[in-house]
């Protein structure tokens, strides 16, 4: 029997009870989205899931194939009517059992879709004003780079960002250099360089971080590296842009006093979308 909300139950009614992915954290995620019934960047999403459960230690089963998964996901989203554009997140997490020593090393998975208005990547010009989050710090380390269902840094951050008037917040590793704003990867340009952190610095290894790299790398006098980005770099920066999957780039305008163009940021999402096909 357990306590749920007040009421005594069987913990046989609470599907959380011995979920590993509740009690510890012990679950990895990716999240795609889907237009017209395909899946953009499919083979990226799929290496890197494969890459997080092998980090994690999770057995990876047979049928894990990219078409398995494929097949998985969009069997989903074909059973919603009439869903032209959709995101999906699937959570593998490691089978019952065992406290921090799980007892085995199989996994289950949950796939979840929500719909989407947007097929093609909008930029976003409103006003979008982001400072540093300082409580806690990410480390440089290979966990960092990967998507886990602990995300608590993310979340703390988030909520601070809430209550100060705040669209995102950026967060420093244990170097107290910038690695990363709350939902994506962070880009720098300044003159005609453009910087994002490396993946040793504690940053996630973003699929839309990748594609921007490569597509950033074909703009005539654009000099693309990865290189350590510190706070005193932001103020000296011509635009600040941020990436992910679903939005795709986000322009910041406003860090502290400092505000910014998007002017690269504008370029890049007309030549994600015609890289996709959308436009």
């Amino acid at each position: 029997m357990i306590n749920f909300i007040g009421n005594v139950v069987s913990d046989d009614t609470n599907l959380l009870t011995h979920n590993r992915g509740f009690l510890y954290g012990d679950a990895v995620f990716e999240t795609v989205k889907i237009v017209n019934s395909k899946i953009l960047f499919l083979e990226d999403h799929y290496f890197r899931l494969m890459s997080s459960m092998r980090i994690v230690r999770m057995e990876i089963p047979m049928n894990f194939t990219m078409e398995y998964i494929e097949e998985q996901i969009l069997a989903l989203a074909k059973s919603k009517v009439a869903l032209a554009c959709s995101r999906a997140r699937i959570t593998v997490y490691r089978n019952d059992g065992g406290y921090y020593l799980p007892t085995t090393n199989t996994v289950s998975f949950l796939i979840d879709l929500q719909p989407m208005e947007n097929k093609e990547y909008v930029l976003n010009s409103n006003h979008y004003e982001v400072d540093l989050f300082t409580d806690f710090y990410v480390t440089r380390h290979l966990l960092s780079s990967i998507k886990t269902t602990n995300k608590i840094i993310n979340i703390t951050a988030s909520i601070y960002a809430s209550e100060n008037g705040l669209d995102n917040c950026l967060l420093l590793n244990d170097a107290k250099n910038v690695v990363e704003a709350l939902q994506g990867n962070i880009f720098m340009l300044r003159g005609d360089k453009l910087i994002t952190p490396p993946v040793s610095e504690g940053c996630l290894n973003g699929v839309m971080r990748k594609q921007v790299l490569k597509l950033a790398k074909g703009i005539e006098n654009l000099e693309v590296v990865e290189e350590t980005i510190s706070p005193f770099d932001l103020q000296k920066a011509d635009e600040l842009f941020i990436t992910n999957v679903i939005k795709g780039i986000q322009p910041i305008s406003k860090y502290r006093k400092k505000e910014y163009t998007s002017i690269l940021a504008n370029k890049l999402v007309q030549k994600l979308n015609n890289f996709i096909g959308i436009n």
